[in-house]
């Protein structure tokens, strides 16, 4: 009898203990782990010593499978990219479609839907520069590795952007097929 006694107040805490209601999370031990406060991407956050929430990564850090890119913005390191990089991509239907979809993305607003550098920026005066004629024997008969050296660094004239944080390493390849096969 004394064992049963002992078995059945355990049975009942045990029982009473389970709450049967899933939208209570029961009592938290600590609740500053368990209710950690959030902090926005781009707001201030007092736990940093610069204030920031969004931490610069540190230097030489390298996403997940990506390959740093070993040339800088310079006119030898783009002749130099020229010869040493190779496009990789054939110029097949697959492909072309791909590099059209991202060149009207990324290049069309500036260089015009046939390349002709007379995108919208440039014709509605927001650009006053006229951009690049990637039609013209100029573009057409640069290395590949120089127009993807281009398009991931920018122009070294400034003029154009750095596209290589926006644009997949090979979705940029597909772009440099579809100029030198379409224009």
């Amino acid at each position: 009898m004394k064992y049963s006694f002992i078995i059945l107040i355990i049975s009942a805490i045990a029982l009473s203990s389970c709450s049967h209601d899933p939208n209570d999370p029961g009592r938290a031990y600590f609740p500053d782990m368990a209710y950690s406060i959030p902090y926005d991407a781009y707001t201030t956050n007092p736990v940093f010593a610069d204030g920031r929430t969004m931490q610069t990564p540190i230097e030489g850090t390298v996403p997940r499978e990506m390959i740093p890119y070993q040339y800088k913005k310079t006119y030898d390191d783009q002749i130099k990219a020229g010869l040493e990089l190779v496009n990789p991509m054939e110029a097949n239907k697959k492909n072309l479609a791909r590099g059209e979809a991202e060149y009207r993305i990324f290049c069309m607003d500036c260089h015009g839907s046939q390349g002709k550098g007379d995108g919208h920026l440039y014709t509605s005066k927001l650009f006053t520069a006229k951009p690049t004629d990637l039609s013209s024997a100029y573009i057409q008969d640069k290395p590949d590795g120089e127009i993807y050296h281009i398009i991931t660094l920018g122009s070294l004239s400034g003029l154009m952007g750095a596209h290589g944080g926006q644009i997949k390493p090979d979705d940029r390849w597909k772009i440099v097929t579809y100029i030198k096969n379409k224009f």
